[in-house]
């Protein structure tokens, strides 16, 4: 009779000691530990931080929080214009390029529908406001007087300055419009061209000194190295005269006793004109001056107008490859 009690007892117990265990591997199952928790938290906060979309810019003015990817931008420069263009971005407004009616011929089309928001140094508050824009991409060095009044439309990112590398601002641009990836593609894509150049052109050809000249309404430039077409020139390798070899922007208000400084193994000059034909009648001027006549590149017949908007006023990237393609056309063809 004790055996048979305590058979039952010990039982019992068995049983008891087996829910204990199946008790304890289904909470191990349900929860995890301590750590595991932390990280679990960890990862629901990164998965937040993504699905937010938002992200911070460092800019020319400070920085700045945009919420999600943008899809209304207004852009206040015209390199600015031509960036975001070449990464796919075509903005809700845009100011005027400098010539054009009201947008350089090469990026027409492109701009179809597009709202003239004014110019580089006068934008219309006004308008971009009606715009709604969810990001404006402006310059310091354009803008800074209304910075605070743009950034009350909407977030608001600004370059520093305006220089002959249409690069030091491309980046900025595909990081707000949040592209930076595309922008990557178009900046490598850009660098293996001017390799093929290079590659292909050879040391005979990249030991030319080219020549660049500007005609404008009361104004003759000489330019130098730190402008648009210079920055092209120096990326490829060419030589330039050693009047223009500087790293500055342009010889201004040129004078005809400076003209032998023009000279060059090749000589490529441009005209920026605003409609009232002064600048055409200055071009005519000079082009006819015997100083200029006696130029070694005019007398071999190595000297050509090209665009304005291309080779200089545009400044942004599509212009740039259009430069390439006309240097392809002259010196590798």
């Amino acid at each position: 009779m004790f055996r048979k009690k305590q058979s039952i007892l010990f039982a019992i117990m068995i049983s008891m000691l087996l829910l204990v265990v199946a008790a304890c591997g289904s909470q191990s199952e349900q929860e995890p530990a301590s750590g595991d928790s932390e990280q679990v938290n960890e990862e629901q906060a990164s998965n937040e931080e993504t699905t937010d979309g938002a992200y911070t810019v460092e800019h020319a003015m400070g920085t700045v929080e945009i919420e999600g990817t943008p899809e209304r931008v207004v852009v206040l420069t015209n390199e600015g214009t031509e960036a975001l263009l070449s990464i796919g971005v075509t903005p809700v407004g845009a100011v005027q390029s400098w010539t054009g009616d009201p947008w350089y011929e090469h990026i027409s089309e492109q701009m179809e529908g597009v709202t003239d928001v004014g110019t580089e140094s006068e934008p219309n508050l006004e308008v971009i406001a009606a715009l709604q824009p969810d990001l404006i991409i402006g310059n310091k060095m354009r803008q800074e007087a209304v910075y605070e009044q743009l950034s009350q439309i909407a977030p608001t990112v600004f370059a520093e300055t305006l220089r002959g590398d249409w690069k030091e601002n491309f980046s900025l641009y595909a990081e707000a419009v949040n592209k930076a990836e595309e922008g990557e593609e178009v900046l490598a894509n850009y660098a293996q061209r001017i390799a093929d150049f290079k590659e292909h052109a050879g040391e005979e050809i990249l030991s030319k000194e080219i020549s660049i000249i500007r005609f404008m309404g009361g104004d003759v430039r000489i330019y130098q190295k730190d402008s648009f077409s210079g920055v092209i020139l120096e990326e490829l390798g060419f030589a330039r005269p050693e009047s223009q070899d500087v790293d500055d922007f342009a010889i201004t208000n040129a004078t005809k006793e400076m003209i032998p400084q023009m000279d060059g193994d090749y000589l490529f000059y441009f005209t920026y004109e605003t409609g009232d034909g002064e600048a055409s009648k200055l071009e005519e001027e000079w082009l006819n001056d015997p100083l200029f006549q006696n130029l070694s590149a005019v007398q071999e017949g190595n000297y050509q107008k090209v665009s304005d908007e291309i080779w200089n006023t545009a400044g942004g990237v599509i212009a740039a490859n259009s430069m390439l393609d006309e240097l392809e056309e002259i010196f590798l063809q």
